[in-house]
């Protein structure tokens, strides 16, 4: 089972891509990974097994469930399928980046079985409340 674990500060450059951690690469076995949003204000980041894993669930609510083609919709509109280059970076797709309010500074967090994408202030002002309680 594949864990993804720690939390990492980066940026992004000049073209919105992030650096993954290192750690975080190890659990990837394919160059294509899937991007889609949080429920939070951050990025869900799913290997491509992990996430096939997490589309099924969500493919065998029934369709006539009013909440259940909600959350597909949510899920499935929001996501996007990247490709790791060479140096370990992903092109962060606008609409997510966006919808995470990611500005420069960019913390990769793990979260079992996926890894986050969160703008560092939001991380920051939400890990403190994690903190708390």
């Amino acid at each position: 089972m594949k864990l993804f674990l720690g939390e990492y500060g980066h940026a992004l450059d000049d073209r919105a891509r992030v650096t993954l951690p290192r750690k975080i690469r190890q659990e990837i076995d394919e160059r294509e990974i899937v991007l889609a949003r949080g429920f939070d204000p951050c990025i869900f980041g799913f290997d491509k097994t992990s996430w096939e894993r997490e589309a099924a669930k969500h493919l065998e609510t029934p369709v006539t469930d009013e909440k259940a083609r909600n959350l597909r919709r949510y899920l499935f509109a929001g996501a996007e399928k990247v490709e790791i280059d060479k140096l370990g970076r992903i092109l962060l797709p606008a609409q997510l980046k966006e919808y995470a309010c990611i500005r420069k500074e960019v913390v990769v967090v793990g979260a079992g079985d996926h890894f986050e994408l969160w703008d560092k202030v939001q991380w920051s002002e939400y890990s403190a409340k994690l903190e708390v309680v």
